[in-house]
């Protein structure tokens, strides 16, 4: 390190490739810590010298290239474009990866907490820690510094799942028609996703066993594609209603190239918001499960409006395994989550054991008395 007249310090080092390197600091403790830093990263084997480094839009590019050529969803792809295009690039794009510690990262959560939502922000965060996690694959990054960076999701006052409670969901049985009455019925016993349900093929269903096997899914923009995770491959187990059902809408369902279970009226892929506008939403009116929509009639009277979105369907479906005494790793097998903790993220309030918490205390008053 030397000082010169402007007080300027500087390192100079030798990288993993032996060539000589140097970088100026305004400060010796800037310089120190560049120094220590760089001689574990150099000793590493990890070190990325500035002039070589390059910067987050950059990286941001590869990784979305890297995503698009994994296979990754659309959807998936898009909403990554769309934090780095809005979020990440506008901040920090053009800011070199070798220049960006903890603190600095830390800096730009704290700009995006300002005007984004804390879900964004926390979406945002796991996209750039991917950019670097990508640039570290290639070698353009040391390390990375988001992945010390965290933020929190409060818990108080999480709110639960919205789901149609047991009377609600007989009404929805019973005022189903005959042109809906198989996907409905299907929806409210096996819990499969929207997205499930729309991919679903007569080859995936054994009416003679009684399983549904979930094999595929269908996108938003109408792509076939593998379930949300591997745990999304699954069977599940069909109760008689469901299979007579089904065995009756086989005779009539509108054939088409996919073979599909629930088709449009020419055997093609039905859209979602199809099945919602002409199918669940008129469902739930007729059957008289409606909240307020904010909005009146010419006479002024409140227009009411379908309760529940069909994602509901899929919370009804795991709130009735969970009545039946299913294991928390059986629910999370039927429903394919990724993991059990999203199980219990979602319904560990449902998994609850009355008499057992009442002998529980029971027994600790004993013991305690006793004592």
């Amino acid at each position: 390190m030397v000082d010169t007249g402007n007080v300027v310090w500087q390192c100079d080092y030798k990288d993993g490739e032996g060539k000589r390197r140097s970088r100026q600091f305004p400060t010796k403790a800037e310089a120190t810590a560049f120094w220590t830093k760089t001689s574990n990263e150099v000793g590493q084997g990890t070190h990325v010298a500035d002039s070589v480094s390059i910067t987050v839009a950059e990286a941001a590019k590869l990784w979305l290239k890297y995503g698009a050529s994994e296979g990754l969803e659309r959807s998936t792809l898009a909403a990554y474009e769309q934090h780095v295009r809005l979020h990440i690039v506008p901040l920090i794009g053009a800011q070199k990866l070798s220049r960006l510690n903890t603190p600095a990262i830390e800096a730009f959560k704290d700009r995006l907490m300002e005007t984004r939502s804390r879900p964004m922000v926390k979406r945002i965060m796991v996209s750039l820690s991917c950019i670097f996690i990508e640039a570290q694959r290639r070698g353009k990054a040391a390390h990375n510094p988001v992945s010390a960076v965290r933020v929190k999701t409060p818990q108080r006052g999480k709110e639960r799942p919205e789901m149609p409670s047991r009377a609600e969901l007989r009404a929805i049985l019973s005022n189903v028609g005959e042109k809906w009455k198989p996907f409905i019925f299907t929806a409210v016993f096996t819990g499969l996703r929207g997205s499930e349900l729309r991919g679903l093929k007569w080859e995936n269903i054994d009416l003679d066993a009684a399983v549904l096997q979930v094999r595929q899914r269908v996108d938003s923009r109408n792509q076939f594609g593998p379930p949300k995770s591997e745990a999304g491959t699954r069977d599940i187990p069909l109760p008689p209603t469901v299979v007579a059902v089904l065995r009756e809408w086989q005779k009539v369902c509108p054939k088409g190239e996919h073979n599909l279970v629930f088709p449009n009226g020419v055997g093609n892929i039905e859209y979602h918001q199809n099945i919602l506008k002409r199918g669940f939403f008129p469902l739930q009116v007729t059957a008289g499960i409606t909240s307020d929509s904010g909005k009146k009639d010419k006479d002024g009277e409140p227009i009411m409006e379908a309760k529940y979105g069909l994602h509901a369907l899929r919370h009804a479906a795991a709130a009735l395994f969970i009545e039946q005494n299913f294991k928390p790793k059986k629910v999370q097998e039927l429903m394919g989550h990724a993991s059990i903790q999203i199980t219990y993220d979602l319904y560990g309030y449902l998994f609850k054991d009355d008499e057992g918490d009442a002998a529980a205390m029971k027994a600790i008053e004993s013991r305690l008395i006793a004592a």
